[in-house]
């Protein structure tokens, strides 16, 4: 099977992404699996929580609701399949610290609704379409069931990519003078910066390992 990150990712995902995750990130992750593995069920469990957080508080925007709802209850899933596989590795689900990724990202988020809302959800974008890349780059370097899951990630997460950013440009086309591309592409320069600089902790979104 062809595992190379163009078989695996669409062109427009790939173009989206201001670089690729450097090859000092991925050796530091097959050297611990199974601190990746916790911190992915965190990301789940995260991402499950922010998808709820929007259908909470956006509750006069259907089609936002529809879309989290859906995602919500995948990210849910892709949790429990997580945790199931770390027990059957004999791994203890603990919790981490967050890493500085998607905290630095949501600091460059406007207080101002609507505008508020355009850039959480092109952070949802960018956050879900590095996991996609980051499942993508590492598939060919892991055993046969965890390849075969992450495959399995790679297309739901790229949905997942797919929704936030059409819900960011149909949000932001109803606010005047919005610059939606201006608005992603600062979010870009910010994400770049964060994944090829060192970052003193490992974690499934983290910056370059600091001892690299």
């Amino acid at each position: 099977m062809n595992d190379s990150i163009e078989s695996l990712l669409p062109q427009e995902l790939l173009q989206f992404l201001p670089c690729v995750t450097p090859q000092a990130w991925i050796q530091t992750a097959l050297e611990h699996q199974e601190l990746l593995l916790i911190d992915h069920a965190q990301c789940e469990k995260k991402a499950a929580s922010t998808a709820m957080s929007l259908m909470y508080r956006y509750v006069d925007r259907p089609v936002l609701l529809t879309k989290m709802s859906q995602l919500a209850r995948e990210e849910l899933l892709h949790f429990e399949q997580v945790v199931k596989l770390m027990q059957e590795r004999g791994i203890t689900y603990r919790q981490l610290s967050a890493s500085r990724y998607a905290k630095e990202l949501h600091a460059h988020v406007r207080s101002e609704e609507p505008r508020r809302l355009v850039d959480i959800l092109i952070v949802g974008a960018i956050i879900e379409a590095r996991s996609c890349e980051r499942f993508a780059q590492l598939i060919p370097h892991l055993d046969a069931e965890l390849a075969k899951f992450y495959r399995s990630l790679v297309k739901s997460e790229g949905r997942h990519y797919e929704d936030y950013l059409m819900l960011a440009r149909d949000v932001a086309a109803g606010i005047k003078d919005e610059d939606v591309d201006a608005r992603i592409d600062a979010f870009l320069a910010v994400e770049e910066q964060l994944i090829s600089s060192p970052d003193a902790s490992f974690r499934f979104h983290s910056g370059m390992p600091s001892a690299a």
